[in-house]
């Protein structure tokens, strides 16, 4: 199961990038330079490829955050140093023996 959302999450990744570099740049450089005409398209509704976009990300996000509530089983609740601290044992430093 994980493994075809996997996939899924993929080929959405893929999609979402190619679907957002089609679009056309409304750059503008943060407002400044606004002419007659960004300022009207910037009122007019929304493109095919605007609500593509949102839906596709919507789904993109929906697939990481399912692979991230499946695989959190996967994962200890312990800390690496907990472990360490766990190993040493003893308190006095070891030395190491010549062969």
């Amino acid at each position: 199961m994980e493994n075809l959302i996997l996939v899924i999450n993929i080929i959405l990744a893929v999609v979402l990038i190619g679907i957002i570099l089609i679009q056309k740049s409304e750059g503008g450089a943060l407002g400044l330079g606004v002419s007659q005409e960004s300022f009207v398209s910037s009122r007019s509704a929304s493109s095919f490829l605007t609500k593509a976009t949102a839906i596709i990300a919507t789904f993109f996000i929906i697939t990481s955050v399912s692979l991230t509530i499946m695989s959190k089983d996967q994962f200890s609740s312990s800390s690496v140093l907990e472990k360490i601290e766990e190993e040493e044992g003893s308190s006095e430093p070891e030395i190491p023996k010549s062969e």
